[in-house]
């Protein structure tokens, strides 16, 4: 499985209708949310096949405005390669 973040945003008006939906399809709990500092959305990092699948977890009515980003974690070894293999900054020049 992958991992994603869902970014969900709502606004205030909708507040109540997007939190009832999104505890209609079972993932209210997966979600952190920024309503009470008067920041409309939701943030949750799921697991999942692909992008659609996280995307499940808004609300039909959101999916629209929604972003799913594919999250991954880089170690060192994978920078020590990315640096070997792009041309230094001298060489940009």
């Amino acid at each position: 499985m992958k991992r994603f973040i869902v970014i969900s945003n709502h606004k205030a008006e909708d507040c109540n209708l997007a939190l009832k939906e999104t505890l209609a399809i079972g993932y209210l709990t997966h979600f952190d949310w920024g309503c009470k500092d008067d920041v409309h959305t939701g943030w949750a990092i799921l697991e999942a096949e692909d992008k659609e699948q996280a995307m499940m977890a808004v609300p039909t009515f959101l999916r629209n405005q929604a972003k799913v980003v594919r999250l991954v974690k880089f170690d060192p070894e994978m920078v020590a390669r990315f640096h070997v293999n792009t041309p230094s900054s001298a060489e940009q020049r």
